[in-house]
C-alpha cells in the first residue's frame, strides 16, 4: 500500500473513531472483536435475493458465492476473522453444510499456507459450535 492511501485508510479510521464517539460515547474504548455478533444471519431466502440470482439469474447461487468468499479470506488469514466468522454463518443460513465448508477451508492450505488454514478451521468449529448452541 502507498504512503497515501496509508495516510487516507489512517484519516478514514480516525474519522470513523471520532463519529463513533460523537454517536455513542461509550463505544469510544470498545474492542471490536466479536463485533459480527451484533449482525444477524438472514434467513436463506433473503440471503438468495442479496447474495444470490436476483442480478445475475445465470450466476452463482448465494451458498456458492458464500463459499467462495470464505475461501478467500481463509487465504487472508487472521486479518479477516470477523468476516470469516459472519460469512460461514451466512454460508451455513443459505445451505452450505459444514463439510462443505471445512472442505473449501481445507481446500485453501495449498494457497493460503496451513496456518492460514488451521485459524479459518478453528473459526469455523467456533461458529459450528455456537449454532449448535442456538438450534432448538
Amino acid at each position: 500500500m502507498s504512503d497515501d492511501m496509508s495516510k487516507f485508510f489512517a484519516q478514514m479510521m480516525e474519522q470513523g473513531q471520532k463519529m463513533a464517539a460523537a454517536f455513542a460515547p461509550a463505544l469510544e474504548g470498545m474492542d471490536v472483536k466479536g463485533f459480527e455478533q451484533l449482525f444477524p444471519t438472514m434467513p436463506k431466502e433473503m440471503l438468495e435475493t442479496w447474495f444470490g440470482k436476483t442480478f445475475n439469474p445465470e450466476g452463482l447461487d448465494a451458498r456458492t458465492r458464500f463459499l467462495v468468499t470464505i475461501a478467500a479470506l481463509t487465504v487472508l488469514g487472521a486479518q479477516g476473522e470477523p468476516q470469516l466468522r459472519l460469512t460461514i454463518r451466512q454460508a451455513l443460513s443459505a445451505g452450505a453444510t459444514k463439510r462443505e465448508v471445512a472442505e473449501v477451508i481445507l481446500q485453501m492450505s495449498m494457497f493460503g499456507g496451513l496456518p492460514a488454514m488451521q485459524k479459518a478451521l478453528e473459526i469455523a468449529q467456533a461458529v459450528f459450535a455456537e449454532t449448535e448452541e442456538k438450534a432448538p
